[in-house]
């Protein structure tokens, strides 16, 4: 096989072992064979593109139109034209697809199922990174650029899932590209025949190509830097892009960090998927409890509080967490004349489930539970610590059952000043229509329990609200104005606003979020499930604390508290616990060793970081989302590279064969000798255009440390340009490449490991960029300035004349 075949095939391999890191993603994973299949044609034809040989843009535009009649076959055959070329109907029908992918892949979680539309973003994707790959390393022979495409697409497969990308895709992805710069250098040493050390030969040679006896020879080492170098590029891009996992009550993540008696929780948001987990198909179970309490409608089964709004997403403080005390302390505002009743809970959750924030009826008082748990005393939460999640985890929960009069709610004093600063802050982009409707549902009340019952009812009964999972009302403090208009959403929507409307009248708000009481059993125990997801509204009255209120329709219980037929009288003694023992769940949640795809929007069957969370939004990322993502990574490889690329374009340009008239040759020696001049900038030695080529030519041999053959091949193309400049007959002198090979080889012999890298990654003689530019601009200016005084000259002589 020639080395251009086997670079092929290497650039084959290397995409189909970057595009395994994206078989987590869908199940099933057959799309990979299709797509390897299919990607295998597209390097044949380019194969034998190059064999004809075409030139290098047709190369390339051949395989891309080969590209789209295989997408079309495969995905629009009935729809095209003789069933693979590509008419107005196949074009409707793959766009029809790419919509429908679009769709999927807001609507289903990782592992997504293998649909129509996500199949051809699959395929069609590996193709397009796949012809990138073969038109860079083969056809344009430049591996090195071409392990970002592999890059962008290894970094968006772990960044999709959440950094949980098993290490052996990591691996395969690297083991590509480095099988690619491999390759690549192999090829380009067989051209020079044989591989050869770094010594000068001695004196007397009648030939000198690359040295021999010596250290390996610096390509090598190139390429192993370069590996590292991506490799190290692709460990930090996936941590850079948005986790795109099941997030809402599902990714384990956002844990506790510290040495196990202190530290701080970060602020987290688990409600990202809380859309998509109400709309799943398949209901499937999270948790399984048993109660004492007489009456399970109280139930709540609250996660975490988002107490922070900053107009663009409410979300979890950060906050101090500590050991989980035993008892927990009494809840913050709760008066003992509030009549409570102790609740003794058993919970087992279900063994896919896996996240970081402990189910628990609210307030806690008491947690028997073991792992590595810490309690955040302001939220009243227990987050795991060192990734430790509820997977399989059966604990049991004392609380308590609070009671609350109307009257007391109605006389509750003034909160503490700092709590009111706190909870009542709202962002100043919040437009002015949600605290003007706030008041006007409120008006005529003349306490905050009355205007917070006025809000649930507007929102609940009588405000003409719609409940609908299906809605999309964007994101940000926008999204409140536009759901106070639409009056159609879910509970994000619902509490969300009604935690803001609150804020604006003064009454401290925040929005919890977990699971109402779930669905009982024939055994006694209550059955938790996807669909029992939930948010809702916390706001604090002095005396009873953080209080619940349901302004959802249809979703969950009005507290009794909140009812008009509620009494209002003098407080009620506190109710005698029940005196009934706590049973353990008779059936735990049954364990699976792999999630139905249809059902992981709750969580990926394993720990991942909770995502931040928009206020009202769709839930699920946009096409415009996943191609962000992936622009954006390629962006941040590109950047840092763009010195290293530019420099290597400028030296294939030089060094390329060119034409063979007189003029030519001149050309390609003074090219060899700006090569030189630029190499010895890169390794620190700055061009001095004073000198005569012959003075320069000693200057850098004496600066950069050569001799033997490096310093002859200076002073060699020094003479060769002093030749083509002034001889009478400008003659060409061979082997002016292997010269500037030979004096780059020897610049970098004598220069440390930092000058080496310096001259490769951020070379010096790309400032001639900037240069070019700076030219070409002042070049434009005069000219245009050169048009307008001539276009006023002319308008001035006409007005002359008449």
């Amino acid at each position: 096989m020639s080395g251009r075949g086997r670079l092929a095939l290497c650039a084959y391999l290397a995409t189909v072992l970057a595009a395994c890191s994206m078989l987590p993603l869908v199940d099933p994973a057959s799309w990979i064979l299709q797509a390897a299949f299919l990607l295998a044609i597209v390097a044949g034809v380019g194969a034998l593109a190059r064999r004809v040989p075409l030139a290098r843009p047709l190369t390339v535009l051949a395989q891309s139109v080969v590209a789209l009649l295989l997408l079309t076959l495969v995905f629009a055959r009935h729809q095209a034209l003789g069933g693979v070329l590509p008419g107005p109907d196949a074009v409707e029908q793959l766009n029809a697809l790419l919509q429908q992918g679009t769709s999927d892949v807001g609507q289903y979680a990782i592992p997504a199922p293998a649909t129509a539309g996500i199949r051809l973003m699959m395929v069609g994707g590996v193709l397009i990174i796949g012809l990138a790959v073969d038109a860079l390393a083969v056809t344009f022979r430049s591996a090195a650029p071409a392990g970002l495409p592999l890059l962008a697409l290894y970094s968006v497969a772990a960044g999709l899932s959440s950094g949980g990308a098993s290490w052996l895709w990591f691996v395969l992805a690297a083991a590509g590209y480095l099988l690619l710069l491999l390759a690549e250098g192999r090829d380009r040493l067989s051209q020079w025949g044989r591989v050869f050390g770094g010594a000068a030969r001695a004196p007397g040679r009648a030939q000198q190509g690359v040295f021999d006896n010596a250290a390996p020879l610096a390509p090598v080492r190139t390429g192993r830097r370069i590996g590292v170098l991506a490799l190290g590029i692709a460990l930090v891009i996936p941590a850079m892009l948005p986790a795109l996992d099941g997030g809402l009550l599902g990714g384990a993540g956002g844990g506790g960090g510290g040495d196990g008696s202190g530290g701080t929780i970060s602020a987290v948001n688990p409600l990202v998927s809380l859309q998509n987990s109400l709309n799943q198909p398949e209901d499937r179970e999270v948790l399984r409890y048993n109660t004492n309490a007489e009456d399970t409608k109280e139930m709540y089964l609250r996660i975490v509080a988002l107490d922070e709004f900053d107009g663009a997403s409410w979300k979890s403080s950060e906050r101090h967490i500590k050991d989980v005390p035993d008892p927990l302390p009494r809840p913050d505002g709760l008066s003992p004349v509030v009549a409570t009743t102790e609740v003794q809970t058993s919970v087992s959750a279900a063994g896919w489930y896996a996240q970081s924030w402990l189910p628990m009826p609210f307030p806690a008082t008491q947690v028997k539970i073991k792992g590595d748990w810490r309690f955040e005393p302001v939220g009243r939460t227990l987050v795991g610590d060192r990734k430790q999640t509820t997977r399989g985890a059966q604990y049991t929960v004392g609380s308590l059952l609070i009671r609350p009069t109307a009257a007391q709610l109605a006389n509750a004093a003034p909160a503490p000043a700092d709590l009111l600063k706190e909870y009542t802050r709202v962002p100043d982009s919040l437009p002015s229509v949600v605290s003007a409707t706030a008041r006007q549902v409120t008006g005529g009340a003349v306490n905050n329990y009355e205007k917070a019952v006025k809000l649930q009812d507007w929102f609940s009964t009588n405000g003409g609200f719609t409940y609908n999972t299906h809605v999309q009302s964007g994101s940000g403090t926008e999204a409140i104005a536009n759901f106070l208009q639409e009056k159609e959403g879910f509970c994000v929507h619902f509490s969300f606003s009604m935690a803001a409307m609150a804020r604006t009248l003064g009454i401290p708000a925040r929005v919890a979020v977990g699971f109402t009481p779930g669905t009982p059993r024939p055994d006694g125990t209550m059955s938790v499930g996807l669909r029992d997801a939930h948010a809702w509204p916390e706001l604090y009255f002095q005396g009873v604390g953080w209080t619940r209120f349901e302004p959802t329709p249809t979703r969950g219980t009005a507290p009794d508290y909140t009812r008009r037929q509620t009494p209002a009288g003098n407080p009620s003694s506190p109710a005698e616990p029940s005196k009934q023992a706590s049973a353990e769940p008779s059936a735990a949640p049954s364990v699976s060793d792999s999630c139905p795809p249809a059902a992981r929007r709750l969580g990926d069957c394993g720990p991942s970081a909770a995502a931040g969370v928009a206020a009202p939004t769709d839930g699920g990322p946009s096409a415009s989302a996943l191609a962000g993502a992936a622009l954006g990574a390629a962006v941040l490889l590109t950047l840092p590279l763009l010195p290293l690329l530019w420099r290597t374009r400028i030296r294939a340009r030089r060094l390329g064969s060119g034409g063979r008239t007189p003029a030519d040759a001149v050309a390609r020696t003074l090219a060899a000798w700006q090569e030189i001049t630029d190499t010895a900038w890169d390794y620190g030695i700055p061009p001095d255009d004073s000198r005569t080529p012959r003075k320069a030519a000693a200057r850098i041999v004496r600066l950069g440390g050569l001799d033997g053959a490096a310093a002859e091949s200076v002073h060699r193309a020094a003479s060769a340009v002093e030749q083509v400049l002034y001889a009478p007959v400008p003659q060409p002198t061979p082997g002016l490449v292997d010269d500037v090979t030979r004096v780059t080889t020897g610049l970098r012999t004598q220069a440390t490991r930092p000058q080496t890298l310096r001259a490769i990654l951020a070379p010096r003689s790309a400032v001639r960029v900037i240069w070019s530019i700076t030219l070409r601009w002042d070049r434009a200016k005069r000219g245009v300035a050169g048009w307008v005084r001539a276009v006023g000259a002319r308008g001035r002589a006409g007005g002359a004349r008449g």
